[in-house]
């Protein structure tokens, strides 16, 4: 994964691919570089490894003019992250170069080839071939090349390529990675997310797979890899980019976890009456969910987690048996899915290559597909048919937080929304529901009002190596979620058990002195829990209880509490997440960790 952006006007480019960087350094972070086609018909490259700040400071001011160029933030999956394997690579004469996102699976038979051509490849990159291609390819066309080399690549990848010979120009291809273009008076642009284009204009195309482009200052030609033409819609974005702007908070995360109460409340918005859920946007025949017999979920990460609540919800409140899968698992066993079956994706940013490929494979045979997304225009947007968006604005930092909520909020409406279709749950809690969920935000902010508390929690946990997260039914979902957090922005080793599995092994791991954080919010389970809390308690666990204020016996026994307001149990998963958030938030900010960049991860996991 990565970040791209190009550039091809009339302003000096490197000014602009810098700032287009910055705001997609979220993406990858490993190393960072850029190339401008100068006005002398040269190419001038810098590239650095670490993060972009290195990188401009390599720079100082000492870099070649030019109006067009193209530049990269990595996240390592070929090769480790050092200057050599940076982005752009450069064909042999240092005349092409390439930015790539994606990977090229037959990289190694290409590379074999071009070796056995007298092709002399630098990098441990797969992307180092596709310059070297194009070079073979070359005859003064640069989309000609392009289309000539395409067909050569298996695999996924979103490229921007420029040549020396050719200044105000960026050629572009797109399959299966995200890829935009920026619309703009005498200059365009090009980027692998919105954020890098939304200081210079709000209007893009949106690339599909198989798209290829052609970027110049005075227009943009999009067409197929045969050259024929390919009409385009401007998408206008509608949020301001003061939205993807971290100030006044210190990180990315937190200012994204302090928006979980707009979040919730723009997600709900329209969604809601006072007497049912409506889905204005759904124009699938209700029908297909009354005869439906069976309902698949599939994700990834924080996403999967969200659709273990949905599960739990959906098959509570709808009475149709959920199957909720990793999709990375999904869609390499040959599920058994079909016409009359429905598979819920979820994606915070719609371009997650496992769940998109998992959704793919059901649609072929025959399954309906419905995307909860984030991002309008995404590819799992597109390609459903049917799509609930979570109205969460863009989210940065690589640890989702709002999103998460946000998706939580989706599923739950979902669910009563299906029980109302299929007629299947009392009126009376029907009723109680639809009046409880418009209060989630005012409860998600009581939350957000005990930041403190939470952080003193924290910073006394900075020095703790191992963590377990407890909890039954629901909360055994949302501890999940918790773990995750922890564990990658803190680098503390977590890990989430169902409660009731404790005596199945994991109480061997539970000695004097070991945390575990137990979720207790579903009152059905609170007995169970407290007798799990016990049993820790005597092998001299501390105990950090997140619960309800009505479970007054579990707070005599742990040696930390806190408490949620009092929201119903079956909305709990969408407030006991947000402590579990400071928690890990601030716990990884007393251990000195780079919260928005954790180590060896990125946002938008756009590789298999």
């Amino acid at each position: 994964m990565c970040g791209i952006v190009g550039y091809a006007g009339r302003q000096q480019a490197l000014p602009l691919l810098l700032e287009g960087l910055k705001k997609l350094e979220y993406r990858g972070y490993d190393s960072a570089g850029i190339a401008v086609v100068e006005e002398a018909g040269r190419l001038a490259l810098r590239k650095r490894e670490g993060k972009i700040a290195l990188l401009e400071a390599d720079l100082n001011g000492d870099f070649p003019p030019g109006t067009t160029g193209i530049g990269h933030t990595r996240w390592a999956t070929h090769g480790a992250p050092t200057d050599t394997n940076a982005h752009p690579h450069l064909d042999c004469m240092g005349r092409i170069a390439v930015v790539h996102n994606g990977i090229i699976e037959n990289y190694l038979e290409l590379r074999r080839e071009l070796a056995a051509r007298g092709h002399r490849l630098v990098s441990d990159t797969d992307t180092e071939v596709i310059p070297h291609l194009i070079e073979d390819c070359y005859e003064g066309d640069l989309l000609a090349a392009l289309r000539r080399v395409v067909p050569l690549l298996r695999g996924s990848y979103a490229l921007a390529v420029v040549a020396a010979a050719e200044p105000g120009r960026v050629v572009a291809a797109r399959r299966d990675s995200p890829l935009i273009v920026g619309l703009a008076a005498e200059e365009n642009f090009l980027a692998s997310d919105i954020p890098a284009v939304l200081s210079a204009t709000r209007r893009t195309y949106i690339l599909d797979d198989g798209d290829l482009a052609d970027v110049r200052p005075d227009g943009v030609f999009v067409c197929d890899v045969t050259g024929c033409r390919r009409d385009k819609r401007v998408f206008e974005v509608k949020w301001d980019a003061a939205q993807a702007e971290k100030a006044p908070y210190a990180h990315f995360m937190l200012k994204e976890i302090h928006e979980q109460p707009k979040a919730l409340q723009d997600t709900m918005r329209g969604r809601l009456t006072r007497a049912e859920v409506v889905f204005p946007e759904l124009k699938l025949d209700p029908a297909v969910f009354k005869s439906c017999k069976r309902l698949f979920v599939t994700a990834c990460g924080t996403a999967y987690h969200a659709g273990l609540i949905g599960k739990t919800l959906i098959e509570r409140l709808a009475r149709l048996p959920v199957e909720v899968e990793i999709a990375s698992e999904f869609r390499y066993r040959e599920p058994l899915i079909g016409p009359g079956d429905v598979l819920v994706v979820i994606s915070q940013s719609g371009e997650t290559a496992d769940t998109l490929a998992a959704m793919r494979g059901a649609r072929a045979k025959g399954a309906a597909a419905i995307a909860i997304t984030n991002v309008v225009g995404s590819s799992v947007a597109r390609e459903a048919d049917e799509v609930l968006h979570t109205w969460a604005g863009p989210e940065i930092a690589v640890a989702s937080t709002k999103a998460y909520v946000a998706q939580v909020l989706v599923l739950t409406l979902f669910a009563v929304y299906l029980a109302k279709e299929r007629r299947t749950v009392p009126p009376e809690l029907s009723k109680e529901l639809i009046s409880e969920i418009p209060r989630l935000p005012e409860y998600a902010a009581e939350m957000l009002a005990r930041e403190d508390e939470i952080a003193a929690l924290a910073a006394a946990h900075k020095g703790e190596e191992h963590t377990f997260f407890i909890g039954r039914g629901l909360d055994w979902a949302v501890a999940c979620e918790g773990a995750l957090k922890l564990k990658e922005i803190s680098y503390i080793h977590a890990e989430a058990y169902a409660a009731g599995e404790l005596k199945h092994g994991t109480l061997a791991l539970v000695t004097e002195g070991v945390p575990v954080i137990a979720l207790a919010t579903q009152p059905a389970l609170y007995e169970k829990m407290l007798s799990n809390i016990k049993e820790v308690k005597a092998r001299g666990a501390r105990v950090m209880a997140v619960t309800t204020e009505t479970a007054g016996n579990i707070a005599q026994v742990a040696d930390a509490v806190v408490s949620l307001p009092p929201v119903h149990p079956l909305l709990a998963p969408a407030i006991a997440v947000i402590p579990l958030q400071l928690f890990a938030y601030h716990a990884a900010v007393a251990r000195g960790c780079d919260v928005d960049k954790p180590r060896n991860l990125a946002k938008s996991v756009t590789v298999e």
